[in-house]
Formats: structure tokens, C-alpha cells, sequence
């Protein structure tokens, strides 16, 4: 009986230690899988969806040309006698220019000249005459005919003396003339005609010269009539002035050895009209030229700021995929589950995508690693740490879009 107890308690003994290390077993080996399982997930880094204003940007190719450009003539024919500017410099507005022989002219203001002054003393006389005439009429010591012939003689002098006048007033216009002065400032261009040339609107060279404006120049390019149209819809209106907006349309170029031209340019003129043979319409700009830097007849490439997105949802091109049904991208629930979403994309700017619809302010989605990823499925996400708090905040869009008013 003895050894019979003892034998049962020894089985019982091995028993519980079997029990113990099948329970020891099985916890470690959920809890090797848990941490598998844990191990395996496939790690993604996310991004947190925010709001800002985002500029939309129009790239084209411009030509330069002078704000005003204006050709000289001679306005009245003769040799000439004189040029008093050096070709290629700065002149002023109202500056003499040119010397056409004046002698001829000279000569018609001073006969027209002494012809007013013989209609004057004419006038003068049948004034007298008049005045005579009419205290005599009075006392009807004067005829009806006497006073209706004073009062005709005055009334033709003083006609006489109008012409005259006007006479004159034509011969020192065109003795003006052979003193050929600049409408403009500007830079003044080589001279066509060379001294002792006959010149003039008749037989001679009418052209002398031209003046170029071009410390301000324009800017003219032609946009797609989609982005006409896409303007259109966000009621932006280019070449005018919105009160309600709160940004004006500004233009910077490129210069032919790639650097960016440091004045900005506004938008003012706007062809309401699309060319049916090209698809486009035309737009200018206006472009502070003070240095001479901008060459009238040079081509650029043109960036215009077309709208101003305020509040808008933007994110990086990498975190979409584009399908034939669409555009989605993986967005990250709380659970770290990652749920596939179609979203509505809008215009893009630079390397990011605007998206109308389908995303909300705070949610995460996946910018790395998506390829992997289906629809439901558990990932280890890891947070990219912003550009900005690295590099320290620039200007934001919306600095940007409000220094547009002031380019």
C-alpha cells in the first residue's frame, strides 16, 4: 500500500509538470507570433493632410517688345541741315533732333505775318469809317447806303484779319517743323538720313529715326484656351483689377542664361477673344525695365500666377496612383488600417496635386511605400517629419500671392 501511494503521488508530480510546461509552451508561442506578426507589418511613411493657400502658376513662352516705339519723320520737305543727338543715347521728351533747312519757312511766317498786319490796319480803318458813319445816319445826314457800305467794309476787314491770322498761325507751325523734336524719351535709334539729304513727306525720306520707350517694356504671350477657361470658372478675369480679391495677376520671366528676372510684371490687357486657327488668346504684361536688361524682340519663358487657392488641400504627386478609373491614395485610419480612396484631383502646383474632393483636413495618408499596400490591410506607420520645421519656414503662399500686387 505504501509503495502504491507513493506511486501515484510521483504520476501526479509529473503530471502537473507536464501541465505546467504545455501552458509555458503555448504562451510563448502566441507570444513569438504576436511579435512575428508584429514584425511583418509593412512599414509606411504617412503624411498629415493640411489646408493652405496654394498659387497656381501658367507657364508660356513671351516676346519683348517696347511699351512705345515711335518712328521720326520730317513733316515738311527740305535738305537737312543739322542732327543734334548721338545715335543710341537717352534723349528727352520735346528734344530737338534734327535741323531742316528753315529759310523757305522763315520767309512765309514773316509775309503771312506782315499780311495780318496790313488786315489789321485795314480793320482798323473800316472801323473808323463805321463809327463816323453812324452818329451821320443818325441826324440823317448819312444814307441807308452809306452806313450798309461802312458796315460791309468792316465786317470784311475784319474777316481779312481772321484768315490772316490763321495764315500766320500755319506758317510758324510749319517753320516748327524744320525743328524735328522727340515725342517721347527714350533711346534714340542710328539716323536714316545723313546731313545735306533732301527729306520731307514728298520726294525726300519722310523717315529719320526712331525713339524707343523701353524702361518699361511689355510682355506678350498667348495662353491655351483651357486655362482661359478654368479661369473663367474661379472668376478670375486676367488684364483686370477684383476690389473682392485679394491678389492681383503678376508675371515673372526667365532670361536666356536660365536666371530669374527680379522685377515683377502685371497683367493688364486680356484678348476677350480665343484665335480659332491656335487655340489661344493674347496677354500682356507690363514689365519694369530700369537696367535695359529686357531687349525689345527677345523671346522668354513666361510664368504667370493664375489663381490663388486659399484653404486648399495639397499633396505630393508620389502619394497618388493614377488608374484608368481614377486617382486614389492610401489613407491611414486611427487603427493604422489603411483604406484605399479615390479621390477628385484638381490643377497641380509644382510637385503637388490640389484635390477638390476626398480628403479632409487631419487625415493621414501613406506618401511612401503604397506599392505594397491593399485595401484593409495593418501597417506600421511612420510620421515624415515636416521640410519646414527642418529648414525653417519661408514665405508662405499667401505672402506670395499678396507680394503679386505689389509686382
Amino acid at each position: 500500500m505504501h509503495n502504491s501511494h507513493n506511486t501515484l503521488r510521483s504520476a501526479k508530480f509529473w503530471i502537473a509538470i507536464a501541465i505546467i510546461v504545455i501552458a509555458t509552451g503555448i504562451i510563448l508561442f502566441f507570444s513569438l507570433r504576436r511579435k512575428t506578426v508584429e514584425s511583418v507589418l509593412p512599414t509606411v511613411e504617412v503624411e498629415t493632410v493640411t489646408t493652405e493657400n496654394v498659387n497656381i502658376y501658367g507657364e508660356y513662352v513671351g516676346k519683348i517688345r517696347a511699351q512705345q516705339f515711335v518712328e521720326i519723320h520730317a513733316r515738311v520737305e527740305g535738305y537737312l541741315e543739322n542732327m543734334l543727338f548721338k545715335e543710341g543715347s537717352y534723349i528727352q521728351k520735346g528734344q530737338t533732333l534734327f535741323v531742316i533747312d528753315p529759310k523757305l519757312y522763315k520767309a512765309n511766317a514773316d509775309k503771312a505775318r506782315a499780311q495780318v498786319n496790313k488786315a489789321r490796319a485795314n480793320k482798323q480803318k473800316a472801323e473808323r469809317d463805321l463809327n463816323r458813319i453812324k452818329p451821320l445816319y443818325a441826324h440823317n445826314a448819312a444814307s441807308q447806303l452809306d452806313l450798309d457800305n461802312a458796315t460791309a467794309a468792316y465786317e470784311i476787314a475784319k474777316a481779312d484779319l481772321a484768315v490772316s491770322e490763321a495764315d500766320l498761325t500755319q506758317a510758324q507751325m510749319t517753320l516748327g517743323y524744320t525743328r524735328v523734336t522727340s515725342p517721347i524719351s527714350g533711346y534714340i535709334s542710328e539716323r536714316v538720313a545723313d546731313i545735306g539729304t533732301l527729306v520731307g513727306p514728298g520726294g525726300g525720306k519722310s523717315l529719320l529715326a526712331t525713339v524707343v520707350k523701353s524702361d518699361t517694356v511689355r510682355v506678350d504671350f498667348s495662353m491655351t484656351a483651357l486655362d482661359y477657361l478654368r479661369s473663367k470658372d474661379r472668376n478670375v478675369n486676367l488684364g483686370s483689377n477684383d476690389p473682392t480679391r485679394k491678389w492681383n495677376s503678376f508675371v515673372t520671366i526667365t532670361l536666356a542664361d536660365g536666371s530669374v528676372y527680379p522685377h515683377r510684371g502685371l497683367v493688364d490687357f486680356a484678348d476677350p477673344q480665343v484665335d480659332p486657327k491656335t487655340g489661344t488668346f493674347s496677354v500682356r504684361a507690363e514689365m519694369p525695365n530700369p537696367d535695359r536688361s529686357l531687349l525689345p524682340g527677345e523671346f522668354t519663358k513666361v510664368k504667370v500666377l493664375l489663381d490663388v487657392r486659399e484653404q486648399a488641400i495639397e499633396i505630393p504627386n508620389k502619394s497618388m496612383v493614377i488608374e484608368k478609373g481614377g486617382a486614389y491614395v492610401y489613407v491611414v485610419r486611427p487603427d493604422s488600417v489603411v483604406e484605399k480612396r479615390f479621390i477628385e484631383l484638381g490643377p497641380q502646383a509644382g510637385n503637388n496635386t490640389i484635390v477638390e474632393r476626398g480628403l479632409a483636413k487631419g487625415e493621414k495618408i501613406v506618401v511612401e511605400g503604397y506599392h505594397k499596400l491593399s485595401h484593409g490591410m495593418k501597417v506600421n506607420p511612420v510620421t515624415v517629419p515636416d521640410k519646414k520645421d527642418e529648414t525653417g519656414a519661408g514665405p508662405s503662399q499667401a505672402d506670395n500671392a499678396n507680394n503679386g500686387k505689389e509686382g
